[in-house]
């Protein structure tokens, strides 16, 4: 309701955004009525604002809605409702509810000055319906200029099957965007808003992203894992063009303790980095990377680029402490009194699997995952000249290779 010359009148709700939606809310605003313009679309403007001409007068067509949408946006007594669509309404004459729904514009229409330039920059191509597809747009776009109001929205799809797919919840189809469009450094920034692993996880990861990728249904998926791996790549081969990375700016007073170097030790010291606390990394071997380290080989996982990207994190100032087991000789209660107010535990998955038969606890029979680890740190493993390798899932295999780069005759079951 809104008083008008010291009379409460009710208030009018217009669906539709169009010509006639507008010049009926002028009407009734200049009756002394609060309207309500209810428009599903991000501006107002309608079809007319889609022609070029008027029939039969020939004259051009943006001229007549142009003022229109002006003035309708200006008027005291209209408050036009966009990205909004009527749900509900009951009632009787003179006396309606409606329910109105109302879309996410994921732009403040009180700061956007529409300016254009998030559009120029914007890395997503879609069609431009306004245009009736026979041009594109990107997809934080307005409908067109004359638009009120004139500010930008973001057209957001659901989320991609292949984002959904990612376990560390990658904008998978982000960073693909800005690849496309040879911005590697951003979309580098991109993944590691939730992976600081991009390197790593380029080489190794099984990408169930791939398995879940639409374009699949096509041709083939897109080459998810690659595209990481090569923006990964390029960002080491171009260090010398751009600063290295700042240590994340410490705002909280609680320090937290982390215990295991490996990926989810680094990587929540990396996310709790980036909340403003100062973590520290405790890792039992000499070296850290814990499982990527010693679990993966270094054909699969060279160590200059897990090296890299383990520096990258200390340099975000993630510190990291190794040959410091914890233990009988230092408890996690020695880390609390030691000024930690937190401990997290991330210490892998080190313990081989038992097959629970006789023989197994022989001097020449040892676990896929011991074998790696003492193979992998550079540790002496007697091996024979034959070698059986019971299994076939990924530390088999990795096993397998190990040995047969031993020169041993390797033989799966």
């Amino acid at each position: 309701m809104k008083r008008t010359n010291d009379q409460q009148i009710g208030a009018v709700m217009v669906i539709g955004g169009g010509i006639a939606g507008v010049q009926a809310s002028l009407d009734l605003a200049e009756s002394g009525y609060y309207v309500y313009l209810v428009e599903k679309s991000t501006g107002i403007g309608g079809t007319m604002a889609q022609l070029d001409k008027t029939f039969p007068t020939n004259d051009c067509s943006m001229c007549i809605p142009s003022p229109k949408l002006v003035e309708c946006g200006r008027h005291l007594n209209i408050e036009v409702l966009t990205c909004a669509e009527v749900v509900d309404a009951a009632g009787s004459a003179g006396d309606f509810q409606v329910k109105v729904r109302k879309r996410a514009r994921y732009v403040d229409t009180d700061k956007c000055t529409g300016c254009g330039e998030c559009a120029e920059v914007c890395p997503v191509e879609m069609p431009n319906l306004f245009e009736e597809g026979l041009a594109g747009r990107k997809a934080i776009f307005r409908a067109f200029p004359q638009t009120y109001p004139n500010c930008f929205a973001i057209e957001k799809m659901q989320r991609g099957p292949c984002g959904i797919a990612c376990p560390a919840g990658v904008n998978v189809q982000g960073y693909v965007a800005l690849i496309k469009e040879k911005r590697y450094a951003e979309a580098l920034a991109l993944i590691r808003e939730n992976n600081p692993f991009p390197a790593v996880c380029g080489r190794v990861c099984h990408h169930p992203c791939e398995q879940e990728c639409r374009r699949g249904e096509v041709d083939e998926p897109v080459a998810v894992a690659a595209l990481k791996r090569f923006v990964a790549d390029w960002e080491r081969d171009h260090l010398g063009e751009y600063e290295p990375p700042s240590p994340f700016q410490v705002t909280k007073q609680e320090k937290v303790a982390i215990v295991g170097s490996g990926p989810a030790g680094l990587t929540a010291a990396y996310h709790l980095g980036k909340m403003g606390y100062r973590t520290t990394v405790f890792e039992a071997l000499p070296e850290a990377g814990g499982m990527l380290r010693a679990g993966i080989p270094e054909y699969r996982l060279p160590r200059d680029v897990l090296d890299a990207e383990i520096d990258w994190i200390k340099r975000r100032g993630v510190e990291v402490r190794c040959s410091t087991p914890i233990g009988d000789g230092f408890s996690i209660e020695d880390l609390k009194s030691s000024g930690f107010s937190a401990v997290y535990v991330a210490v892998g998955a080190h313990t081989g699997l038992k097959l629970g038969v006789s023989g197994e606890d022989l001097e020449a029979v040892v676990d896929g995952m011991t074998f790696l680890r003492e193979a992998n740190l550079g540790r002496k493993v007697r091996l024979g000249p034959k070698v059986a390798v019971i299994g076939g899932g990924n530390v088999a295999i990795d096993s397998a290779r190990t040995a047969r780069r031993s020169g041993c005759n390797v033989t799966i079951l």
